[in-house]
């Protein structure tokens, strides 16, 4: 059997889809950016027709690319932007409204009346999670009770609820499977991460019929086959894992006290905790990290809603780079001294806080700030949010925490070698890039490489990590705390429920 994976990405700003070969090198890729919505403020939208037919262009691109035909491949793994939310009809496929994306904020005041009514317990204990907009529970019931008729062809029976891997998976297979992995069930707010099922007193308090919810298997399992028109060739999916999951398995973070971090739109880092749920008491989220043959492997997260949004804001919406590339070069010819902070509450402010109305800030300018100054405080920001993470897992896990962590990390901003050594400055740690930056599309592709038989085990693929540098921190420590007690005095300012 051939030893190609394609990994299909689909992403928050963009879908990727990349050919792997056996020795996990890439053969081929291709990338699509679509449409982003903001029919009011708070609230973020996808029109999940754009997101089937960039997924659909980019793997027939990606084989073109790699001169590999449909039926040469192996498996298909699949990893997605994760808590976003489609809802769609069982007989036409047809969204009965645009995706509702994780960074979308307008079920905020449904979740202030579930916290104020006690209810935050009991889901916490539950699903590791917290009640805030950012998760897909919510979004659901908010479709249910604005789309006119929704709710009883709901509970005809008539429709499905899935995470943007199920959907894709639903129209790969032509309809025939309505599936999810472990992973992206932990992020609905629905699931029980410690019973491995969909929670009925959730989904009685979120009014969400149980028939609308995707099986629930194990992240490298057999989710279906491609229908032979959507790609060419009738092809088994293998692998899936929310994209978080995916890049932390691409990092082969595979033992307890591991830890990641992905800059992508948004900024994640997860510590793997093996085979224990550890309960955060500092607002960070418990969740699976990987589910393999039935066992379930859980991490601390951080979420981060705003990283390399930040640089699209600079490009986009300020018009101060036509590049994300250029933001480095900027950043190092700055002003170094500390004094100006951005704080990127663009759409709230994730972990450690979890305050979905505060809103974006600047602090410190003067009449000699220039772009340059811009550029280096969009990219500190994501540096300063990491640093609050990191702190916060450590208090979380002391029994494990060591003085030597090393944090792997990947995404479009680790290229960035003025970002990652500003990260290790901060952090006081060294921060490893790896040779491949695609982990979180790799990640994947291992799940269901594995899964088919024609990649290695978990041990034999972590071997095959290579690093490609190493940053160590430089920042004298009196000077870090400086910037980082500048940082949180700024957060400070923007906060709505301090």
């Amino acid at each position: 059997m051939s030893g190609y994976v394609l990994a299909i990405d689909q992403g928050t700003t963009s879908s990727r889809a990349i050919v792997f070969d056996s020795d996990f090198r890439v053969r081929g890729s291709s990338q699509q950016e679509f449409a982003q919505h903001f029919p009011q403020s708070g609230w973020v939208e996808h029109n999940p027709n754009d997101i089937l037919s960039t997924v659909f262009a980019t793997i027939k691109t990606a084989l073109h690319n790699a001169n590999v035909k449909a039926s040469d491949l192996a498996a298909i793994g699949i990893t997605n932007q994760r808590e976003t939310t489609v809802v769609w009809d069982r007989e036409t496929g047809k969204a009965l409204h645009n995706a509702i994306v994780w960074q979308d904020r307008r079920t905020a005041d449904m979740c202030d009346g579930l916290k104020a009514n006690g209810h935050e317990a009991m889901v916490t204990a539950k699903t590791g999670l917290l009640l805030d907009p950012y998760f897909s529970g919510t979004k659901v019931k908010w479709i249910l009770d604005t789309v006119d008729g929704a709710r009883a062809r709901a509970e005809d029976g008539k429709l499905a609820f899935g995470t943007i891997d199920s959907f894709l998976i639903w129209h790969l297979t032509g309809g025939k499977r309505h599936v999810t992995d472990a992973t992206n069930a932990s992020r609905t707010l629905l699931y029980n991460i410690h019973t491995g099922g969909w929670d009925a007193d959730i989904l009685a308090l979120l009014d969400v019929p149980a028939s609308m919810l995707p099986l629930v298997m194990n992240c490298a399992d057999d989710f279906g086959i491609t229908d032979a028109e959507t790609i060419g060739a009738a092809v088994p999916i293998l692998g899936v894992a929310g994209d978080q999951q995916a890049a932390t398995i691409g990092n082969a973070c595979f033992k307890p006290g591991m830890m990641k971090s992905t800059y992508g739109t948004g900024c994640f880092a997860l510590l793997n905790t093996g085979a224990t749920a550890v309960a955060s008491h500092n607002r960070l989220l418990t969740t699976v990290a990987y589910q393999l043959d039935g066992k379930a492997t859980y991490a601390l997260e951080g979420s981060i809603f705003i990283a390399g949004a930040a640089v699209q804001w600079l490009r986009d919406g300020l018009g101060l780079i036509s590049d994300a590339a250029q933001s480095g070069p900027l950043a190092a010819d700055a002003n170094d001294e500390p004094g100006i902070y951005l704080v990127p509450a663009f759409t709230g402010l994730g972990a450690p806080h979890w305050d979905p109305n505060a809103r974006g800030a600047i602090f410190g300018l003067t009449r000699a700030t220039s772009p340059n100054d811009f550029a280096r405080a969009a990219l500190e920001s994501v540096c300063f949010q990491t640093a609050d993470l990191i702190e916060a897992m450590h208090a979380d896990w002391q029994s494990e925490a060591r003085d030597d962590v090393i944090l792997r990390v990947d995404g479009g901003m680790v290229a960035s070698d003025w970002t990652m050594q500003r990260l290790a400055d901060l952090l006081a740690a060294p921060v490893d890039r790896p040779d491949v930056l695609e982990t979180t599309a790799l990640g994947a592709a291992w799940l269901a490489g594995y899964r088919a038989g024609v990649w290695p085990d978990q041990e034999g693929f972590a071997n095959a990590w290579h690093l490609e540098r190493r940053f160590e921190p430089l920042m004298a420590e009196a000077e870090r705390q400086t910037r980082l007690t500048g940082w949180r005095d700024a957060v400070s300012r923007t906060r709505t429920n301090a």
